[in-house]
């Protein structure tokens, strides 16, 4: 056999024209499907929501918690009143806007697993 009789091999390096579209969603399959691993994203995040909402409240309780002590050192009506309308509610309000950050970030994190976006 001579050497120009042998078929030569080309490689073909363009883009394919048919390529298996990839499972969209494989996380959130599993979510809907109840599998165990779908259980456990959902646990993860509910987990995460508990931590805020109770690192939340251990402020508030802490906040609420150390009043009558404070009113029992000021001997005051006035500055009780004053504390009572002005002092109570910044913490307060610290507390309620971080748990809602929070509470958002995670809800976030969780959207962008079960879609599979990258962390940013």
């Amino acid at each position: 056999m001579s050497a120009e009789s042998t078929p030569r091999r080309e490689v073909v390096t363009g883009v394919p024209r048919r390529v298996r579209p990839l499972p969209r969603y494989r996380t959130q399959s599993e979510i809907d499907e109840q599998t165990a691993l779908g259980g456990a994203y959902v646990r993860s995040l509910m987990r995460s929501q508990l931590r805020a909402g109770l690192t939340a409240f251990t402020v508030l309780a802490v906040v609420v918690g150390t009043l009558p002590l404070v009113f029992e050192a000021l001997h005051s009506a006035a500055l009780v009143w004053a504390v009572l309308g002005f002092a109570a509610y910044p913490p307060l309000t610290l507390a309620a806007w971080w748990y809602v950050r929070r509470a958002e970030r995670n809800e976030r994190d969780f959207a962008r697993l079960v879609e599979g976006r990258p962390a940013q």
